[in-house]
């Protein structure tokens, strides 16, 4: 009998906690996942230095969880959105790279994201996943705990500090956009705290979480 299909998930090498909703957790989703740590892809390299260097060991970890049976790709890290298209073009099963293909879905003017480095995440990467022009965007604060535990690898995570930081990015996104109906959590490690930010905010969130739920079942 065939093994069951799986989503395959490459996942960033850190050693930061991933509690529950972070897609490297081990019980955020109800269908089958494997996840394969691409070596060297530290949240340094890969948010703040564009993956330089990391395609190939992407694509080449893609292509053995697509051997070893995995029906659709993602990652671990919304900033490989500005890699979709090669990766996509590289591999024979759907690449769901990164939570921002979803802003091709929303109506214009109604969404915004929230990021872990709003000075990182460029139009670039916004137009690599087929979003519109202008979406708003606003991160975590420049030297936050949370920013500086994910970016900066750090072993330990304070959750009722991380949930505060988001929430306090995601009010001021509104600040700056007006109400908005939809948010985007770009960060794949924001999920745990996404009930927090509809409170918070009135929008529907979506993040890693929810956008991988959606295509998985529609696979």
């Amino acid at each position: 009998m065939a093994a069951a299909p799986f989503l395959g998930v490459l996942m960033l090498d850190t050693r930061f906690p991933r509690l529950p909703g972070d897609i490297g957790h081990p019980h955020t989703f109800g269908f089958p996942v494997r996840r394969q740590v691409v070596a060297g892809a530290s949240a340094q390299r890969v948010v703040r230095q564009r993956a330089q260097g990391l395609l190939q060991p992407f694509i080449s970890a893609a292509l053995q969880l697509v051997e070893e049976g995995a029906a659709a790709i993602s990652t671990s890290c919304g900033f490989l959105a500005l890699h979709q298209p090669p990766l996509q073009a590289a591999l024979p099963v759907p690449v769901w790279s990164s939570s921002l293909l979803k802003l091709a879905e929303l109506p214009a003017g109604c969404v915004g994201v929230v990021t872990v480095d709003a000075q990182a995440l460029t139009p670039e990467h916004l137009r690599a996943v087929g979003a519109p022009p202008g979406v708003p965007v606003a991160g975590l604060l420049p030297g936050s705990r949370l920013q500086r535990c994910l970016i900066g690898d750090e072993p330990e995570l304070d959750a009722a500090n991380a949930e505060a930081e988001v929430v306090d990015a995601a009010l001021r996104l509104l600040q700056q956009a007006g109400p908005l109906d939809h948010i985007v959590l770009e960060c794949t490690n924001m999920p745990p705290y996404a009930a927090a930010v509809h409170a918070a905010t009135g929008a529907t969130v979506h993040d890693i979480a929810t956008v991988l739920a959606e295509r998985w079942s529609a696979l």
